[in-house]
């Protein structure tokens, strides 16, 4: 009996992000990664509080630790990598480890940071309650993953550019997490004050390959563990761009391809939190609220 394979083919993910972070024009298709990175630290700038140990998890390079390069809230950052390529640039600790398996004992850090790595993961909630586990009393998680409909429109072209000429499909982009279930992965987690929000970056290129060379370039080509091992015919490539275009072109002809990155926030639980009223502890019951909003 054979065993499923995993979701995610990490061994490859990890081969194909280590010659993409060699290429010179790595540090050009990086958008997405810079743009997650600033919001994370928009998102601690209005947190009032000093974290004397900070981790920036497996975020695929330094546009975090830049992101956060002088924020008086940080005391130390130990950046933590499954891979050396990705520890260069800005400063900091730096350790080789897989966000699968943290090498962090628990109550030890403040602040988990983590950019666009959650959706990379095989065993997400796994890596969440670790993360828990790892923050002190009264740590915070802050991260952005990719998730909701990012990249349907790639992903609707090649199904349907397949189906045509094949009668059949196999996967090529992988799923996304949806935000509710994002927020929900928290609260398994054992996070207090859990929350979930996303927002769409939109990206617009001539023609489809123009948005598959960047993700070749990032690393990112398809490295779904049950992939077909036959690689694309031109002959799909090309039907496919026909369909992204006759579907997600703009009136200039240009066609879009959307991101949606989710925010994720939660913290460790602590005496201190604000916390949920007790079951039957209100001081009204809904039949009178019900019946104050209807003015009867």
């Amino acid at each position: 009996m054979s065993l499923a394979s995993p979701p995610i083919d990490r061994p490859l993910l990890d081969r194909r992000r280590r010659r993409a972070a060699a290429r010179p024009d790595f540090a050009g298709v990086q958008f997405l990664l810079e743009a997650a990175a600033q919001d994370l630290a928009e998102r601690l700038s209005a947190v009032e509080r000093h974290f004397e140990v900070a981790v920036d998890l497996a975020s695929g390079g330094d546009a975090v630790a830049k992101a956060l390069a002088g924020s008086p809230q940080i005391g130390r950052l130990v950046r933590i990598e499954r891979d050396t390529a990705f520890l260069g640039g800005a400063g900091g600790q730096s350790v080789v480890a897989d966000e699968e398996a943290l090498p962090l004992a628990a109550n030890s850090v403040d602040l988990v940071l983590s950019a666009l790595s959650l959706q990379l993961t095989n065993d997400t909630p796994g890596v969440l309650i670790q993360i828990q586990r790892a923050l002190k009393p009264d740590g915070l998680f802050l991260a952005a993953m990719l998730g909701g409909e990012t990249l349907n429109e790639l992903r609707a072209a090649l199904l349907s550019a397949e189906a045509e000429l094949t009668g059949g499909a196999s996967p090529r982009v992988i799923p996304f997490v949806e935000v509710r279930d994002a927020g929900a992965l928290l609260q398994r987690a054992g996070f207090a004050l859990p929350v979930a929000d996303q927002d769409r970056l939109t990206v617009r290129y001539d023609t489809m390959f123009g948005l598959m060379t960047d993700l070749r370039a990032m690393g990112m080509a398809n490295m779904l563990g049950e992939r077909s091992r036959r690689p694309g015919s031109r002959r799909l490539f090309l039907r496919a761009a026909e369909i992204y275009r006759e579907r997600f072109a703009d009136p200039d002809g240009r066609v879009r391809a959307s991101f949606d990155i989710v925010s994720l926030s939660g913290w460790k639980p602590h005496a201190s939190q604000q916390q949920p009223l007790q079951p039957g502890s209100a001081k009204a019951s809904l039949a009178a609220a019900l019946n104050d909003r209807s003015g009867s």
